[in-house]
């Protein structure tokens, strides 16, 4: 190439680059004007309104109501944290607050104690599942939201709160001083030893130090109670802390190890995580348990040891959120918790469901579709998936359950009978040996009868849609006999459904009962002994051939958990 065609050439490039710089620029100011248009616009537009509107509003709801439709356009987890919802924000983070320890909840027009967590003041203090609140330092809780309620019983720690309730079954209402405490919720609501060699911890969330927590437990396992091999449960978990799954897995895999690694639009969310420390163990059969509600850090502890070939995952395909959110301080004390970033286990693959950036025409957002669902590899060549959640190795049906347990969940009913039950029975067997007799499952029939309990199946839900449909189409009338027929066929009674779904509703039922004199430690013991996902974890961790199996590229899963 001659001097002069050089010259040339470079002449060329450098008015691209001057081209391309303007072009930037003007496209980032013209970002600006348009961000300064609107806001000027949406800032008249309210004022004009607190004006000249017929009625009076309430220009802070008003706002609110549109900051929040705006965010939510964008995805689920960008959200805005007024200062008054900030304690609640950090209460997700920390698992800690001031309060008097019990979760709250809405029944009928009511407040409730849902559960009071052991060895907090609201048990200490007496207070029982069931309990109905009724004043909280004198004032009527009757019109108030469960919102409104749990935030008269925060407060600085040490200072009392005054709690009148009314317990099911009690002419007399009861009031309690309770001095409220710090309270840090335990991460791991339950461990113990399954058998002679396994050992189970159950991970509810990823707060603040639960590494070090699932790291004392696990030596504790091992070490003194003879562990051989681990079940990890992350089911319902919806995980918390990026920083708290590295550190999980970092428990497991060898220091240096990818774990995961984060990518965004601004450079400074482009980050790989790594295992920064000495693992305490890199060779102990591990069984990993997820469901639907394994969601965000569960997903990426549970992904980055599929993707290492660490462990087995077992259970249902997880959520598949696969975006990462920070937290950006805002005026007057808020803040903006925004999706910075996706999140990427050690294979490469994201694993986020639902793609909020192409919405479709209603608004609506699709999942990946298959035609762009991509294949990865793990550390020993076997063949993984983006597109939507862990697939696990073993796939297991964990969370299905009936209609007519959904719509007794719903009622109330298992909750107001295991409080009925258990403010007449003064006590019940240990976790390990309570069951649900059959004496005991007939007074819940008696109990469901005498509340006249009702409920609609999906289909009979479903084909009642049908049904609306069909008379707006005018096809009913020509077909009404088939109609009726098909109603009469998938008409369900009551009884038939308690007698199918018996064991179902036994475990529940345990759940609930052994939950009011034993708390969650009792009630997980009390329904590991029927859980099939414990049991087939256990079942190839049992096996050494069968847990190496998966392990293998090209061994296929079968739905029942044999390799074939």
């Amino acid at each position: 190439m001659t001097k002069y065609k050089m010259k040339k050439l470079g002449i060329l490039i450098s008015a691209i680059l001057v081209i391309t710089f303007v072009f930037t620029s003007l496209t980032r100011d013209e970002k600006l004007f348009q961000i300064d248009k609107n806001l000027d616009i949406y800032y008249s537009l309210v004022r004009e309104l607190n004006l000249f509107y017929v009625d009076e509003i309430n220009p802070e709801k008003l706002i609110r109501t549109s900051m929040d439709d705006m965010l939510e356009s964008l995805d689920p987890y960008t959200t805005y944290i007024p200062e008054s919802e900030m304690e609640d924000f950090r209460f997700m983070t920390t698992g800690e607050y001031a309060g008097i320890g019990a979760l709250i909840s809405k029944h009928d027009s009511t407040v409730i104690i849902a559960e009071p967590y052991e060895g907090f003041p609201a048990q200490k203090a007496g207070l029982k599942a069931g309990d109905i609140l009724l004043e909280v330092d004198g004032k009527n809780t009757k019109k108030m939201s469960t919102e409104d309620v749990s935030n008269m019983l925060k407060g600085p720690a040490n200072e009392k709160v005054k709690v009148e309730i009314q317990r099911p079954g009690e002419k007399r209402s009861m009031e309690f001083d309770i001095t409220r405490e710090k309270i840090q919720i335990d991460p791991v609501p339950y461990y113990g030893m399954l058998d002679q060699t396994t050992g189970y911890i159950r991970l509810s969330n990823f707060t603040a130090d639960c590494g070090k927590r699932v790291k004392e437990i696990f030596l504790e396992l091992k070490e003194k109670q003879g562990a051989k091999s681990l079940v990890l449960d992350l089911r319902s978990n919806p995980g918390g802390l990026l920083n708290e799954a590295v550190n999980v897995v970092n428990l497991f895999v060898p220091k240096g190890e990818e774990v995961v690694s984060t990518r965004g639009k601004v450079k400074q969310w482009d980050k790989v995580y790594t295992a920064t420390e000495e693992p305490v163990d890199t060779v102990m059969p591990i069984a990993v348990l997820v469901n639907r509600g394994s969601a965000s850090a569960s997903e990426i502890v549970a992904g980055a040891l599929q993707d290492l070939d660490r462990a087995v995952i077992v259970g249902s395909r997880t959520f598949g959120k696969g975006l990462v959110q920070t937290t950006r301080e805002l005026s007057y004390k808020s803040s903006l918790k925004v999706t910075t970033a996706k999140y990427y286990i050690p294979s490469g693959r994201c694993i986020q469901a639902l793609d909020y950036s192409h919405r479709n025409e209603d608004g609506s957002v699709g999942t990946v579709p298959d035609s762009l669902i991509s294949e990865f590899t793990t550390k020993k060549g076997r063949k993984v998936y983006d597109g939507g959640g862990i697939i696990p190795d073993i796939k297991i049906d964990l969370d299905r359950i009936s209609s007519l347990s959904i719509n007794l969940i719903n009622d109330f009913m298992y909750f107001d009978f295991a409080t009925l039950y258990a403010n007449t029975n003064k006590s019940i067997p240990a976790p390990e040996a309570f069951e649900v007799t059959p004496e005991m499952y007939n007074e819940f029939k008696n109990f469901l009868k005498e509340r006249n309990f009702t409920y609609k199946s999906d289909t009979e839900n479903e084909l009642d849609k049908l049904i609306e449909t069909a008379k707006e189409e005018k096809y009913y009338d020509i077909a009404q006999s088939e109609f009726d027929n098909l109603r009469a066929r998938v008409k369900h009674e009551l009884d038939k459904d308690l007698e199918q779904f018996k064991d179902e509703a036994k475990d529940i039922l345990t759940d609930e009962i052994v939950s009011r004199y034993y708390y969650q430690k009792g009630a997980i013991k009390a329904t590991i002994r029927s859980d099939r996902g414990i049991e087939k974890a256990k079942e190839v961790l049992s096996k050494p051939s069968a847990f190496s199996a998966v392990f293998k590229p090209g061994t296929i899963v079968s739905m029942n958990g044999k390799p074939m």
